[in-house]
């Protein structure tokens, strides 16, 4: 019967304590990545010391929610041969990870640490392998050796860190500080631990804070702030769960306000009657927050409730952005040789009754001025003056009864030549081929005219139209000498046109024309 007794006792004891305390606050729901721990199991390590290590790594990663968007936890041991426990896909749950860590067994053997950490670069923490890092996660290696003969370890690691891999060591025996100093990622004083196997408890607390600041997970962030509305988004953690998110914003008081965010579980009170609360459903992971104030600072907290998990309180603190009356900004397009076009923004018609334009010659041209409706964004300015130099002034007529106005310059482009590249090419004795290029639209045709040079036909002179179609004609019976012009013709008037001369080698009087 004692016997009996004593077993139950022993029992008793050896049941691991750590999955009896609950987790520490700000752990759950905190974090995304991928930890693997390389643990030393070789000759150099006795049995003691290896339970030691893994009741450690109990304690250390029981707090932790797991999951392919939560924490993924793997272990590699180092022996003569090292062998990979289990990957990151191996357990989803605390109690797989913990049954798991309570039958691991030493290898013994060689310290290859080496070959243990080409191991966990090729496969275990390169992003894409087969049960590997995640890729855009941060991913966290965590070393602990009793510090006997772990082998030239300073390249293989600075290969790690160079990967994008953060390294934290924890020494229980003997290590060298200055090979082990060289390993780490910075900063070492958070990161390298040198502890005795029996105070391994100490460094519990400071270890897992260390690696929660690698992977933590921004949980809560806000977009698309305007002046008076915001989106809340957060990544689904009740997603396949039963439940729902409750949500409370509401400005800071001025006075002993309180910051927020990161989603550690703390943040100002929204308790207080100036704070709205919504709810969203468990499948939910953004949501819209209106009827904000302009230029104020708000506290926004979210709380996943669910009677399967719990969760911790997520808060964010942003700040809406001041109002802008229109106009704010005043852009001119379409600019032409007698109208440009100006837009202004932003587009107020619930503000504004009207839109008030006026526009003069610089530096003292005639003011004019046109009104547009309160839903007009731009208008066309027409009758400008080519080649000008305008000053142009958008005045909004507000509701409140205030009035905002924005002025720019604004230049119209050059008369640009209506006809160019007037050719004529002889075609026998008294014929010319005549051809020119247009770069107007809207032409209403051509007008010809051809006149002799010489003194014995001075004088003389042909006129004819052409249809805007009209880019070449061929002119026959001409005087020796022959001026040959044409111009465009607007809709109200003949433009300058262009002229050239020909000379023909022929004593020829008659002359005429053929289009």
């Amino acid at each position: 019967m004692e016997s009996r007794v004593t077993w139950m006792l022993l029992c008793v004891l050896l049941r691991p304590l750590a999955t009896q305390n609950p987790a520490p606050e700000g752990v759950l729901n905190c974090c995304e990545g991928d930890v693997l721990f390389l643990v030393d199991s070789s000759g150099s390590v006795s049995s003691y010391e290896h339970s030691r290590m893994l009741t450690f790594l109990s304690e250390l990663l029981l707090p932790f929610s797991l999951g392919e968007d939560q924490v993924r936890v793997g272990l590699l041991q180092v022996g003569t041969k090292p062998r990979l426990e289990f990957g990151f896909n191996t357990h989803s749950t605390q109690s797989g990870l913990q049954e798991a860590l309570r039958h691991i067994k030493p290898l013994r053997g060689d310290t290859n640490t080496v070959e243990a950490l080409r191991m966990a670069k090729e496969s275990v923490l390169r992003p894409g392998a087969a049960d590997g890092a995640r890729a855009g996660l941060p991913r966290v290696l965590v070393w602990l050796t009793d510090g006997v003969k772990p082998g030239d370890v300073i390249g293989p690691m600075a290969e790690l860190r160079e990967q994008g891999v953060a390294v934290l060591v924890v020494s229980t025996g003997h290590g060298n500080y200055q090979v082990l100093r060289q390993v780490v990622s910075p900063p070492v004083e958070s990161n390298l631990y040198f502890v005795d196997i029996d105070d391994l408890s100490i460094i519990t607390e400071d270890l897992r804070d260390a690696i929660i600041e690698i992977i933590r997970a921004e949980r809560m962030n806000v977009r698309d702030v305007s002046t008076n509305s915001a989106t809340l988004q957060w990544r689904p953690v009740l997603s396949g769960l039963k439940g729902f998110y409750e949500i409370r914003f509401g400005p800071v008081p001025t006075e002993g306000a309180g910051g927020g965010g990161g989603g550690d579980g703390t943040s100002p009170s929204t308790s207080g009657s100036q704070y709205q609360r919504i709810t969203q459903s468990a499948d939910s992971s953004t949501t819209r927050l209106t009827g904000l104030k302009p230029d104020t600072k708000y506290t926004a907290t979210l709380t996943p409730e669910s009677n399967d998990q719990a969760f911790n309180m997520l808060s964010v603190t942003f700040q809406t952005k001041p109002e802008v009356l229109s106009p704010a900004v005043v852009t001119i397009s379409d600019s032409g040789e007698t109208s440009v076009r100006v837009s202004w923004g932003p587009s107020q018609p619930e503000k504004v009754t009207s839109y008030y334009i006026e526009y003069s010659a610089l530096p003292r041209g005639k003011l004019h001025a046109v009104t547009v409706g309160r839903t007009q964004n731009s208008t066309l300015l027409r009758d400008l003056q080519p080649d000008t130099t305008y000053l142009v002034t958008v005045s909004a007529r507000h509701h409140s009864g205030t009035e905002k106005a924005m002025s720019v310059k604004v230049c119209t482009q050059e008369v640009t030549p209506a006809l160019t590249d007037l050719q004529l090419t002889t075609v026998g004795s008294d014929s010319v081929q005549v051809d020119w290029k247009s770069n107007s639209g809207g032409l209403r045709g051509y007008w010809l005219t051809w006149e002799g040079q010489q003194s014995s036909i001075s004088g003389q002179r042909s006129s004819f139209y052409l249809p805007p179609d009209s880019l070449s004609t061929r002119l026959t019976h001409l005087p020796p000498a022959t001026r040959v012009c044409v111009s465009p013709i607007y809709r109200s008037a003949r433009g300058e046109g262009l002229c050239c001369t020909t000379q023909f080698h022929s004593d020829a009087l008659a002359y005429g024309y053929q289009s």
